[in-house]
């Protein structure tokens, strides 16, 4: 489903005939013509592509039919005088490329442009590997308008650019991939400066989990925010047009920063869902809820002005529906492209690896329907049999249909998404027309009755580059649980990496288009591990933030930050680090060494609070959720106010058995024994002299000790009680109070457990020491 905004400047009549602007470059009899694809009226069941646009200049429209012709798109266009014109169309063969001997003569997606109804002579989208203006002969305009039309003949990805028509028989098109040349511009009756947006506190380029959930927590902390995104859908991967489901937790861990990402996420269950269950509508009315941000759909980023070699002034994004283009300034800017293609126009540090990267996947489904369904030959396509591809037997195709290993991710951009359409027809020919994997139906119909419905014609990357901060996080750090004070974003996801996999690749060697996941064992899946705010910001473009699959991390590392929910919660440190730039008048990386317990402040709020301005109070929104934290079946130690002890750093006497089996321990899990004279002691400092109350925590189970004794050591003496460990606490996080108690700064305090006089086993949690009220 493509959803379109009005198009006020080209709605009415696509193309702008600017005669006096041409005059100087072109004949005056001259009066071209340019119709932008994109900006017709209705484009019928063409869809929008603004994928390639960095490749090769422009958005364009596709006939993504999966095998039936789509419905023509249509406009008006509008002429200074009647005439001849030659008519240029800017499109390309997309399988012609790959060198296929059938390319020419069989081409897939040949289309016709209509004039006033009429089919030009030529067909279109039969020949050239490239984007180029393909000559489609004379037209006669007998009034000063004429309908414009595209007819699909195939379903299969016809790609129209843009249309022109011209009286001079001398001219030739400027077929260069530059994103809006200035030819272009003049034409179309565009203004020759950018429309200015802002200045703004911070910028998010890319609407996927990283940059939306950025974008509200930014907004939260007072900020007056841009979410610039060049689709028509948030969500990015998780989005309709290419359905990942978000994986990854948002675990309570260190700090609450997984309920924005709670509260914007989808319910979708499997890996591709159906167009409801990703739930863009949503996504959308969550963004546009927030007063402080600015929501720029179908808007790409593709240039940016610097004020100095370290610091961008400004983004230049085009409207990708009227052409418009809108220059976006402020004090900071979040590159949550996934491509890193803002650090890479602002030339910040980076790194590609050579080759062996994660691909890009475009899934697809089928259902079973009541009556027979034809499926035309494809003879452009893979030509793939019984065994070279694995059998979608849950009727989808789903994330391991991934290719571009070893080409360029953004140069081969294009050319990996066909591949992969070339692939999953071919897989989808076999099964309709070859007889594949009919073993796997009882009926003896299924493939007879099955039809297409749906492909991802935008393609679900995974890797193109990272942007270097501070810290560049390796494998190694993740797999020693190397500690960072600044560490924030829990990572749960393991090192996933994906490969060709090698029972597949045999017939396309240098192609391969299945991959296999290999999953490291070094990440606590349960509580995760510590990603450091350092990896979020440029090294050495000042005012640069990164969030998302581009952030500082090495190959290996990024198989574990790369799932959505992960970088979704990245795009939350950003907002409110962001916060603290504005706020103090200090640069991303001055967050860390100057302000990092100020970020720290901030990261502790929910994400229900929410501040007006910058100078503000924060209050708790009503009209926001208050979600419960998922349940992991333990507590973590940095969840718990005040000092806490865990077991883990008790002094232990005696043999104790180590057990994690009873849900909600704090940490690692406790310890346990019934063995004469141990002891489990718990020391601690309080940072003043006052007031404080300890509390236990234990989980309670029939084999515990209903008189536990526990000695409190404080600044009055020693006092014990006895405690029955067989009852659940009844405070919250399994903990019971053991009083208050008085205790002097400088003095060591402690709690005591024995095992005199007990009838089971004494269990060792953890011990919380709070301060009482004065």
């Amino acid at each position: 489903m493509m959803h379109r905004s009005p198009c006020p400047l080209l709605a009415t009549a696509c193309a702008v005939v600017a005669a006096a602007l041409a005059a100087s470059a072109l004949p005056a009899s001259a009066a071209p013509v340019l119709v932008e694809a994109e900006a017709f009226e209705s484009p019928g069941g063409w869809m929008l592509d603004t994928q390639f646009i960095d490749q090769m200049g422009s958005p364009y429209l596709m006939a993504h039919g999966m095998g039936i012709p789509v419905e023509d798109a249509g406009t008006t266009v509008t002429f200074a005088k009647p005439g001849t014109y030659r008519v240029w169309v800017r499109t390309k063969n997309w399988v012609e490329i790959f060198s296929d001997p059938n390319a020419k003569t069989k081409a897939p997606g040949r289309f016709q442009v209509l004039i006033n109804g009429k089919a030009l002579p030529d067909e279109f989208g039969v020949s050239g590997a490239e984007w180029h203006w393909q000559d489609g002969g004379e037209v006669t305009i007998e009034g000063d308008s004429a309908a414009v039309a595209l007819h699909d003949l195939t379903g299969f990805n016809g790609r129209c650019d843009a249309i022109l028509f011209s009286d001079d028989p001398n001219f030739t098109p400027d077929n260069s991939n530059e994103v809006l040349p200035k030819w272009r511009r003049e034409m179309l009756g565009l203004p020759g400066e950018p429309e200015e947006e802002g200045p703004y506190d911070i910028v998010f380029i890319g609407g996927g989990y990283a940059g939306s959930c950025g974008a509200i927590s930014a907004a939260r902390m007072g900020l007056k925010v841009a979410l610039i995104q060049n689709r028509g859908v948030l969500g990015g991967n998780g989005s309709s047009e290419v359905r990942v489901w978000a994986k990854g937790t948002t675990p309570p861990g260190l700090y609450p920063i997984g309920d924005i990402i709670r509260e914007f996420s989808d319910d979708a269950q499997a890996s591709p869902g159906t167009y409801e269950e990703f739930e863009d509508d949503k996504k959308e009315q969550i963004i546009k809820a927030e007063p402080k941000v600015a929501l720029f759909l179908n808007h790409h980023a593709y240039a940016v002005e610097m004020e100095n070699r370290a610091k961008i002034k400004s983004v230049l994004a085009l409207d990708t529906l009227t052409g418009t283009v809108r220059r976006f300034t402020a004090r900071n800017f979040c590159d949550a492209t996934g491509h890193g293609t803002i650090g890479m126009m602002a030339n910040a540090d980076r790194e590609m690896i050579d080759g062996g990267r994660m691909g890009m996947s475009n899934m697809w489904r089928w259902e079973v329907t009541d009556t027979a369904q034809t499926f035309p030959e494809t003879p452009w396509a893979l030509d793939l049999k019984e065994g070279e591809f694995p059998y979608p037997k849950k009727f989808h195709a789903e994330w391991f249909w991934e290719s571009g290993f070893n080409r360029h991710p953004l140069n081969d951009l294009e050319s990996i998404r066909d591949w992969n359409l070339r692939a999953n027809f071919g897989a989808w020919n076999a099964m309709k027309n070859k007889g594949a994997y009919d073993r796997y139906d009882e009926s003896g119909n299924a493939h007879k009755n099955a039809r297409l419905i749906w492909m991802a014609y935008v393609g679900g990357t995974r890797e193109t580059q990272q942007l270097l901060g501070d810290i560049v996080l390796t494998e190694e750090d993740i797999v020693n649980k190397r500690p960072f004070p600044d560490g924030c974003v829990l990572t749960t996801w393991s090192v996933d990496l994906h490969y060709p996999a090698e029972q597949y690749e045999k017939a396309y060697p240098d192609r391969p288009f299945i991959s296999k996941a290999v999953h490291g064992h070094g990440v606590d899946r349960k509580k995760g591990y510590p990603v450091p705010y350092r990896c979020f910001f440029s090294r050495n473009i000042e005012n640069l933030f990164m969030a998302g699959r581009n952030i500082s991390v090495t190959h290996e590392a990024l198989g574990t930050v790369r799932v959505m929910k992960t970088c979704g919660m990245m795009g939350v440190v950003v907002g409110k680090a962001a916060a603290i730039c504005s706020k103090f008048d200090v640069t991303p990386r001055d967050v860390y060494y100057e302000h990092l317990e100020d970020l720290i402040t901030l990261l502790r709020l929910p994400g229900y609070m929410r501040r007006d301005s910058l100078d503000g109070e924060f209050y708790e929104d009503p009209k926001l959720p208050k979600l419960e934290e998922p349940d992991m079946g333990y507590v973590p130690k940095a969840s718990l106010s005040g000092i806490v002890i865990d077991d883990s750093e008790a002094k232990l006497t005696g043999n104790w058995a180590e057990g994690a089996g009873l849900p909600n321990f704090v940490e690692n899990g406790y310890h346990y024994t019934r063995e004469k004279g141990a002891t489990a002691r718990y020391e601690f400092n309080v940072p003043k002299t006052g007031e404080y109350e300890v509390r236990l925590s234990f989980q309670p189970h029939e084999n515990r000790s209903t008189k536990t004794p526990v000695t409190v050591i404080s600044a009055g003496g020693e006092m014990t009680q006895t405690v029955n460990q067989r009852i659940a606490p009844p405070l919250a996080k399994g903990f019971c109070t053991l009083g208050a108690f008085k205790f002097k700064e400088g003095e060591k305090g402690a709690v005591i457990l024995g095992t005199e006089g007990v009838d089971g086993n004494v269990h060792a949690d953890a011990v919380q020491v709070l301060p009482l009220e004065e």
